[in-house]
């Protein structure tokens, strides 16, 4: 069952984000503006635009919510000022050049839902020179953890179950990242800003930094938490904090290292932070030092993770991907393979249908599952 529709109320429903960006679009937007709407969902940055006295808005989305982001736009009075357009943004194209691009493209953490990515295209290609852009700026923020509840997804694969031993699994779980609201007495230590993105200037580039965390209360560091912190115009600003009074409903990331470690007030952890925004990667590695005023900080602990060794990756499929090996497509491929082939602007739907059929007797019980099939393909690749 679907819930995108879900989604999207709860998105509509998170008035703390809603208020942010409804205060930063009256600011950024001119009358007469043309804006684009990246990713634009329900159309609702598109509606606050139009509010705000954009001429015309384009609405990028690529999922079937754009049909309700239509009826909606039309039930509101802004079916005329308001032109949708379905597809990725990196691959669709506007006719003319926008004044505002507006998007939350900021995930949990700053970057992985396509900040670094699909804002940076959209700013190369449709903004205006000296154009603006919602969000103006965005942090990457990291606090060192005490959070036993988070732990447990790692130590869990050290037990058996039913008797069996599943250990194989706690590598890929000491390796990931996972989303959590995180709590103000989870925190070990105050936070540090890690990254800063200027959005008028940043790229997907990868990134790394370093800097150091300091332990202000006794307990044990379990990992890293990591959220935003996002000032969308010079006046408004939004972040999925657990230190502030107002914080929009996004979880925060959590961050484990390779064993807990005990800590005291005056320790402190020294990080590196490396990210791969277009492959979504983060490492993190550090030393957690214990502070000493007789003799020289003493070394506690090191850890070193990465999303990367956390992915599941099946041997046969790397196998595949090395340069020597020799492709062959499966029986769904060349299924596929006569959809794009017929799709020469020459045969109709109906006929790619009963072509299908035909040809792939044995993928399909019926004319109506090779017809769902076809319908699965043509809406990505055809016109």
């Amino acid at each position: 069952m679907s819930r995108v529709i879900d989604e999207h109320r709860q998105f509509l429903s998170d008035h703390v984000r809603l208020a942010a960006f409804a205060k930063a679009i009256d600011e950024v937007v001119q009358v007469g503006d043309t804006v684009l709407d990246l990713g634009s969902g329900t159309g609702i940055l598109a509606l606050l635009a139009c509010r705000a006295g954009a001429h015309r808005v384009y609405s990028i989305e690529s999922s079937g919510i754009i049909q309700i982001a239509r009826e909606i736009a039309q039930a509101n009075g802004f079916n005329d000022r308001i032109v949708f357009v379905k597809g990725l943004s990196t691959r669709v194209t506007l006719p003319e050049p926008v004044d505002v691009i507006v998007g939350d493209q900021i995930g949990r953490m700053g970057f992985e839902a396509g900040l670094l990515d699909d804002l940076s295209d959209a700013r190369e290609r449709f903004l205006k020179p000296g154009g603006r852009l919602v969000p103006e700026t965005v942090s990457m923020m990291v606090a060192p953890i005490e959070r036993s509840e988070s732990w447990s997804w790692v130590s869990f694969w050290e037990g058996s179950t039913q008797g069996f031993d599943f250990s194989a699994a706690r590598r890929i779980a000491s390796n990931t990242g996972y989303p959590t609201n995180l709590n103000p007495e989870d925190l070990l230590g105050s936070p540090v800003c890690a990254w800063t993105f200027e959005t008028k200037t940043t790229t997907n580039s990868p990134f790394a930094s370093s800097f150091t965390l300091p332990v202000e209360r006794n307990g044990h560091l379990h990992g890293l938490g990591v959220w935003f912190e996002a000032m969308l115009s010079k006046s408004s600003s939004m972040t999925n904090s657990p230190l502030a009074g107002e914080r929009i409903n996004r979880r925060n990331v959590f961050l484990p290292i390779e064993r807990p470690v005990e800590v005291k007030t005056g320790d402190r952890v020294e990080v590196r932070l490396h990210v791969r925004p277009q492959d979504l990667i983060v490492s993190w590695s550090g030393e957690v030092w214990k502070a000493s005023a007789e003799t020289n900080d003493q070394l506690l602990a090191k850890f070193g993770q990465s999303t990367f060794k956390g992915m599941l990756v099946d041997r046969d499929a790397i196998q595949r991907t090395e340069p020597s090996s020799v492709p062959r497509l499966t029986p769904w491929g060349e299924a596929r393979r006569t959809i794009l082939n017929l799709s020469d602007g020459l045969h109709t739907l109906a006929e790619i249908e009963q072509e299908v059929y035909s040809a792939h007797r044995k993928l399909f019980r019926t004319e109506g599952d090779a017809a769902g099939f076809v319908a699965e393909v043509i809406p990505g690749y055809s016109l």
